[in-house]
This record gives C-alpha cells, sequence and structure tokens, in this order.
C-alpha cells in the first residue's frame, strides 16, 4: 500500500471519528437531569430513561475522552473524561469495601453489588488513563487500590491468573459468570485479556514491580494456558487449575488478544517474551485469517458457546479490534496482505456500520448489511471504546508507517 492509499485511509478514519463517533457521545449521551450518561440509546436516538448504567459504560467513556484529550489535546474531550471520572467515584466506588460496583440505577441506587473482576478491569483502564490525561492523582490512587484489592482476594497463587468475581465484601461466590451466557467456572479468557490491558495500561503510567510481574503472569497464562497450541485460538473457560472447559473460538477475542498481548510485550521489554508473543501473534492472526474474515475480511459474530460463526451477523466490535489486529500483524510480520486486508475491512465498516444520520456505528448489521434496530446504539455492553480505539490506533499507527517509508526514501536520494 503506498502513501497516497494510507493518507486516504487516514483522511476517512479522522471523518469517522471526529463527524461521527465522538459528536454522537458528546451530544446526546450525557444525562444532565441525573447526571453522568444514559444508560440506553436506541439506534435513532430514543433514550430509555430507566436503563442502568454499568461500570463497563463508565470506565469505557472515561478511557475513551482521556485517550482522546492526549492524542489532540482538545479540553473538550477531557472535560468529559471529568464527567466520567466524577460519576465513576460518586456512584461506583465502593467507601465500604473498596472496588466499583456492576450495575447502578439511573438515579445512582445501586442495583448489583458483585465485584467482577472484569469490571475492576476497566475501572483501572480508565483510571489510568485519566491519571496519565489530566495528572489528577486521586485517580491513580484508585486504580492502585482496585489492582490490591484483586491482588489480595482473587490472585490465584498456586496456579496463577485471578478467580472471575466475588461478593461486594469480597468473599467467595458460587456465581461467577460475567452474563448470563457464559459458564459459570472459576476463570475465563475475557477476564483475563481484559485485566491484561488494564495493567498493561496502568504499568505504562506508573511503572510497579508487582504489576509488572502480575502483568507477566497474565502474559505468560495467555501463551501456556489460554492459547491453545494446536489450533492457534484462544480457550474460553477453565476451572481453577486452567484445564479448558469448553472446545469453542471467539475470532473477535482472537484478533483482539493479539495485538492486545504484543501490546504488554512492549510495555514489559524483555526480549524473550517478546519474541515469544511474537511466534504466537502470526500464528493467531493466521488462524483468524484462515478460518474467520469473510471476502468482505469482515468477522461475522459467534453464532453461541457450541457453534463458531454466524455468517449471516456482524457486529461493531469484531470489526473495530480485527482492524487494529491486522495492522499490528503487518507491523510485526511485514506482510503486507494483512494492511490490505485492515484497509478494505475499513471499507466494509465504512459502509454498512456507520450511521451518518444519527452518528456512532450500529450494533449489529445483516450479511446485506441491514442494521438490527433491536441493539442500541449505546448499553451495558455496547459503547465508544472499540471504534475510537481503533480509530486512534490507526491513526498512530499509519503515521509510523508514513514516517518509515519517508525516511527510506530520504535515505536513497
Amino acid at each position: 500500500m503506498d502513501i497516497d492509499a494510507i493518507e486516504k485511509w487516514r483522511k476517512q478514519v479522522t471523518r469517522n471519528l471526529y463527524e461521527n463517533i465522538i459528536p454522537f457521545w458528546m451530544t446526546y449521551s450525557i444525562d444532565r437531569r441525573n447526571g453522568g450518561f444514559y444508560g440506553r440509546i436506541s439506534n435513532d436516538l430514543q433514550v430509555d430513561q430507566t436503563a442502568p448504567r454499568s461500570v463497563v459504560l463508565i470506565a469505557r467513556i472515561l478511557w475513551t475522552f482521556a485517550a482522546l484529550f492526549r492524542f489532540d489535546k482538545d479540553t473538550r474531550h477531557l472535560e468529559i473524561a471529568h464527567r466520567a471520572f466524577n460519576y465513576l467515584t460518586r456512584y461506583f466506588s465502593d467507601g465500604k469495601y473498596g472496588g466499583v460496583y456492576w450495575l447502578v440505577a439511573p438515579g445512582g441506587e445501586v442495583l448489583e453489588y458483585k465485584k467482577k473482576i472484569y469490571g475492576q478491569a476497566f475501572a483501572i483502564y480508565g483510571l489510568s488513563e485519566y491519571y496519565a490525561a489530566s495528572g489528577e492523582k486521586s485517580a491513580l490512587e484508585m486504580a492502585n487500590q482496585i489492582f490490591q484489592l484483586i491482588e489480595k482476594y482473587c490472585h490465584d497463587a498456586i496456579n496463577g491468573g485471578y478467580y472471575e468475581a466475588t461478593n461486594r465484601d469480597w468473599s467467595e461466590t458460587q456465581d461467577l459468570r460475567l452474563s448470563a451466557v457464559d459458564l459459570n467456572e472459576k476463570k475465563s479468557m475475557n477476564s483475563h485479556l481484559h485485566l491484561l490491558e488494564a495493567l498493561t495500561n496502568l504499568q505504562r503510567v506508573n511503572s510497579d514491580s508487582l504489576v509488572r510481574a502480575r502483568l507477566q503472569e497474565l502474559v505468560e497464562c495467555h501463551l501456556k494456558y489460554i492459547l491453545n497450541p494446536v489450533s492457534n485460538h484462544l480457550y474460553l473457560f477453565f476451572d481453577e487449575k486452567w484445564n479448558p472447559r469448553l472446545d469453542a473460538i471467539s475470532f473477535g477475542h482472537d484478533i483482539e488478544a493479539s495485538w492486545l498481548i504484543s501490546e504488554a510485550a512492549d510495555v514489559l521489554g524483555d526480549d524473550k517474551i517478546q519474541s515469544q508473543v511474537k511466534s504466537a501473534t502470526n500464528k493467531m492472526v493466521a488462524a483468524v485469517v484462515a478460518e474467520g474474515l469473510n471476502q468482505y475480511n469482515a468477522l461475522p459474530v459467534d453464532k453461541d458457546l457450541t457453534d463458531n460463526l454466524d455468517s449471516n451477523r456482524f457486529e461493531w466490535w469484531q470489526q473495530a479490534e480485527a482492524v487494529v489486529g491486522l495492522i499490528n500483524a503487518y507491523q510485526i510480520s511485514g506482510d503486507s496482505s494483512y494492511l490490505d486486508r485492515a484497509c478494505r475491512l475499513w471499507d466494509f465498516i465504512d459502509k454498512y456500520f456507520v450511521d451518518w444520520q444519527y452518528g456512532e456505528w450500529y450494533y449489529e448489521v445483516s450479511a446485506e448489511g441491514i442494521p438490527n434496530p433491536d441493539k442500541p446504539k449505546v448499553s451495558e455492553w455496547k459503547c465508544c471504546y472499540h471504534n475510537t480505539r481503533a480509530c486512534l490506533e490507526v491513526l498512530k499507527r499509519t503515521a509510523q508507517l508514513i514516517n518509515q517509508e519517508e525516511n527510506r526514501y530520504a535515505e536513497t536520494k
């Protein structure tokens, strides 16, 4: 792909980010009556005033606008991040036992007290990014406090990794599920992947020996237990001793993990780990390309916990993560076909997912590109994090590619 093609792609991504995604969230998501952000908005901007707010939604908004400010220094984005930080600390922070609640009502009443590691991880992710953007020390303190709590109550010192969930007071719970569709097992790929993501960010903004040790442990858990060395896909659920409990594939998580593990290895800076991760990443992405991507280089959704793909449906987050994973694979391997696939996948996103009438991306579209009206633009799970991050990663990484190409050209003169 030549520089002109990359520049054209950058313009598409920039327009998508600044004329579509961000205006939607700054204009329509803010709840000026109850504070914070609405918990559910339909495709055509109908707000569900009664919808609860999840810590995942708020923490992801916090990360998104803090990351945006770090990228473009637009103080309006820092203001939104500040709003998310205030809402998170006021309504989700457990002043008695520490950590963050899972779900609150629009008025702030706690609906679910359970401490799910997935939610704690996203709180760390958002808080650490907000600290990097604002210098707010209380955000870093809260991130570190949450890390210390999950270290104390959830870390498996014998087998490695972390248990899925606890009760409010960090005591053992019998229901470990992240959601109703998940298995009730001690450990999952999903929670460990996003804890790895969170500790990568925490270590990046505030180097700490214990955080580093646990980040390295999480990378090793992914390589040793979570990644199937035969299929090069990720196992999804495990018992306490890391025995896989389900033989199913999530292509979206495979491609997301490929670049998040690479990022963690880069933060660790260990040559041996980086070499191991590079080898694993190449195999993971190759497996996704061979078995998951369709003719548009898009990823259909995972059908359920027993089947692999539903070729008639596509969700937003798999596409966003696949774009980044493919660019990352190109940067690691030098295989230009990955970069071409990423660009063509962006064309698919731009054509079918981007809603230029009401803003944002659709949650789900059919194989014919028809949006699913029952899937909202905003919900406990649908947010601005996957697609904004994809845009930022494309802009950052393509800038590096252009700079490298220009330097090579200058050396030949």
